[in-house]
């Protein structure tokens, strides 16, 4: 295989620019891998892809953080305004290849982009119950969070009973320490 120096500078010119989502995505892509690497009716590759996409348009206009989140708050469109700019850099093919991923996770349009989204979601109560959160963090907003994405399917359903728990268990912590 070869790759033009265009190509190449501009995957670089990307790559510098992707970075400032490592540990989020790092970690989420060793979810999938974790819990479905073995499962026959998941195409790893393709949900992996898809782990590795989902938040890149975050990496130009950042995050909102969940609690701020709301479903009228535009946030898709920012995101995928935010995107097409990132991928600028990158050949056709590969602006194409990314959209294309980017799109059928936001719409939730596969089975791979519906462990995704739900791997989203509960690698963000995972830092939630291990992090250093403000004092007022609201720990109870995490057990609605993402409930729509990880109810189906029973790994996601499985693994949110054992982050419920830990999240119950950071908010009582919470409640009893003197301020």
């Amino acid at each position: 295989m070869t790759i033009s120096s265009e190509e190449l500078d501009g995957i670089l010119t990307f790559l510098r620019s992707a970075e400032r989502l490592a540990e989020h995505t790092w970690r989420l892509c060793l979810m999938a891998m974790l819990l479905y690497g073995r499962d026959d009716d998941i195409d790893l590759a393709h949900l992996l892809k898809m782990c590795l996409i989902h938040d890149l348009g975050e990496a130009i206009g950042g995050d909102t953080p969940a609690p701020a989140q709301t479903e009228s708050g535009g946030k898709a469109d920012r995101e995928r305004a935010d995107l097409l700019h990132l991928i600028e850099p990158l050949s056709p093919a590969l602006q194409e290849e990314v959209l294309r991923l980017w799109d059928e996770y936001e719409s939730v349009a596969s089975r791979e982009a519906a462990v995704a989204k739900g791997l989203d979601k509960l690698e963000t109560i995972l830092q939630h119950t291990q992090g250093m959160n403000p004092a007022d963090f609201d720990y109870g907003f995490n057990l609605g969070y993402g409930q729509q994405y990880t109810a189906a399917d029973p790994v996601l359903a499985a693994l949110r009973v054992r982050l419920d728990e830990a999240t119950a268990r950071r908010a009582g912590e919470t409640r009893s320490r003197p301020t």
